[in-house]
């Protein structure tokens, strides 16, 4: 049976996968968490802020919170690090398109996309316009999901090889979404686009705009131990450290302690950009905060030595249906406690100092842990954690609640794990 604070992290879980089919929908929902919880934001073209407090800084779809006490001669940091970003189809600058009498919609494939899984779905578009309001330009969210995009599959009968030979699909040609009958004009979608947001079409300058699943997020299972939804990866990070930054600020003095939480864009595709996690954007914010608090750069360098950082990022769980896909002595479930992972060419950051460390959080939170490393003929995937180690120079463990479906259009993972994740990652950000 669930408990009344699992089935209320989970309802709140939910409703900030459904509330973030973008990335900078993702940061808006943040902000707004952060604000209700007194964060104050702070704009980075104008002087830092000296006083103590909770302050938080957006940048494009990515965002900074953290909270500063009175901190003494043992200033350090205790940083969560996710990502807003997961792969999907994003719209061309020009994106209508038409084929065989079809309105549709070219997109390019965004990161590691599973291609198959966005055949078939109804899909909507959300993201951000750049428009031109008076002599200003600013940026405005948008969301539609009443107009119903889907990319249809070719039919069995036509691919009689499809279920023996498998599915090809090439992204220019086979994942075009159709939106309606009869040629449309160049600029009609996004002028549609832009009317929904009550935005006039020739104001609009560019835009960022993806496709999303309009499928709502749901709990599954005889025993309601499953979450299916789209952007598990790593939306349910992002709302854990946010969670469990809340947590700690509401929990008292926090001494020399800054408990800090980075949400970055950008990840599945490297992280090179100006709001991800390879830009200066972490490093510069930490280095300001040292300042306002009265400190020099001896006291940046003291204070990141005595720092430590937990890269929260999806975990593969072991697949029923592809057991040898996964190293036997490595078994991991879904609702078996957060994944510590490993890998010897530091495609995670995670080493002997930086596990015990998290394990000892996880220890004080009552909560079990798993560890993880790939098969060793496999390739695993990347995480902000090696990053964010180069970029600061801070001991960091690659951590994430295990799933399946990873980087489909649809993920799931367990219902119990994202409750625990986010009081391990609060005992963490607590310090030692």
């Amino acid at each position: 049976m669930m408990g009344a604070m699992t089935a209320a992290h989970l309802a709140d879980l939910l409703s900030f996968l459904d509330a973030s089919p973008s990335p900078y929908h993702a940061v808006a929902t943040a902000a707004s968490r952060m604000e209700q919880a007194e964060f104050h934001e702070v704009d980075e073209r104008r002087p830092w802020p000296k006083e103590p407090g909770r302050y938080f800084v957006r940048r494009g779809g990515s965002l900074v919170a953290w909270a500063v006490g009175e901190p003494g001669p043992d200033l350090r940091f205790r940083i969560i690090g996710a990502h807003t970003d997961s792969p999907n189809l994003r719209l061309k600058p020009a994106p209508d398109t038409s084929g065989s009498g079809f309105r549709q919609l070219g997109v390019e494939v965004y990161g590691g996309a599973l291609y198959n899984s966005w055949l078939d779905r109804d899909l909507g578009v959300s993201g951000r316009l750049t428009v031109r309001i008076g002599t200003d330009v600013v940026d405005v969210l948008v969301r539609v999901d009443d107009i119903g995009l889907r990319v249809p599959q070719l039919a069995v009968h036509l691919d009689r090889e499809v279920n023996t030979k498998g599915l090809v699909l090439n992204p220019q040609v086979h994942l075009t979404p159709v939106w309606g009958l009869t040629p449309g004009e160049p600029g009609e979608f996004v002028a549609l686009v832009a009317d929904r947001a009550s935005v006039p079409a020739d104001a609009v300058i560019s835009h960022d705009l993806m496709l999303h699943d309009l499928t709502p997020a749901r709990v599954l299972g005889a025993d309601r131990e499953f979450i299916a939804s789209a952007r598990i990866d790593n939306l349910l990070s992002c709302h854990s450290g946010v969670a469990s930054l809340l947590q700690v600020v509401e929990g008292g003095d926090l001494g020399d302690v800054v408990p800090l939480v980075c949400l970055f864009d950008h990840e599945e595709i490297g992280s090179t950009s100006a709001a991800g996690a390879g830009s200066s954007m972490l490093p510069t914010i930490i280095e300001r905060i040292v300042g306002a608090t009265g400190g020099d750069r001896e006291t940046l360098a003291a204070a990141l030595a005595r720092s430590a950082c937990a890269s929260a990022d999806g975990a593969h769980a072991t697949h029923p249906n592809y057991s040898d896909r996964h190293d036997a002595k490595h078994h991991i479930a879904l609702d078996g406690g957060p994944v510590i992972k490993y890998n010897a060419n530091v495609r995670y950051a995670t080493d002997g100092p930086s596990a015990a460390a998290f394990a000892l959080a996880c220890e004080r939170a009552d909560v079990a842990h798993q560890h993880f490393v790939m098969r060793s003929d496999m390739a695993c995937g990347s995480t902000i954690g090696p990053t964010t180690a180069a970029r600061l120079g801070v001991s960091t463990v690659d951590v994430g609640v295990a799933q399946l479906s990873m980087h489909s259009a649809r993920e799931m993972c367990g219902s119990a794990d994202p409750e625990r994740f986010s009081r391990a990652l609060a005992e963490f950000l607590m310090g030692d």
